[in-house]
């Protein structure tokens, strides 16, 4: 895989690793506080993306970085340990087969912030899309 890989195979990477990372985490989350769960499996993914910097030769001095970055950077990292923390306590309360779809009402949410914050215009087939994704959320949310 190379850095011309399509955006689209990323991202359908990124699907098949979130889908197998809940259900890892249901089987993980067992017999532990969900909060130190999440904190187990941060420390596992510092791990594997350091090692993964430095292998690859990626490593840059964080002093070069803008200011401007470190600031987003901080934000998503505070999102992300939110989103995270939330994601473990449902898991271990849920079925990951009904909590990790919920999970991805993310998907609308992500496209309402773009469209709000960064001038993002999905088109009329892209905001059908993002309905239909909504719509399953609900339907998979409401009680049998």
């Amino acid at each position: 895989m190379t850095e011309s890989w399509s955006w689209f195979g990323w991202a359908l990477l990124s699907a098949v690793f979130a889908a197998l990372t809940a259900v890892f985490a249901k089987v993980g989350v067992q017999g532990v506080d969900s909060d130190l769960a999440t904190l187990i499996r941060t420390a596992v993914i510092i791990a594997a993306l350091g090692c993964f910097v430095w292998v690859t030769g990626r490593w840059r001095n964080p002093s070069e970085i803008g200011s401007r970055t470190w600031w987003f950077l901080t934000l998503s990292g505070l999102a992300t340990g939110a989103s995270w923390v939330c994601y473990f306590r449902a898991l271990k309360l849920g079925a990951a087969s009904k909590v990790a779809p919920v999970d991805k009402l993310s998907v609308v949410l992500v496209a309402v912030f773009a469209y709000l914050f960064l001038a993002e215009r999905p088109s009329l087939r892209d905001w059908i899309g993002i309905t239909l994704v909504g719509a399953g959320v609900v339907v998979l949310a409401l009680k049998r």
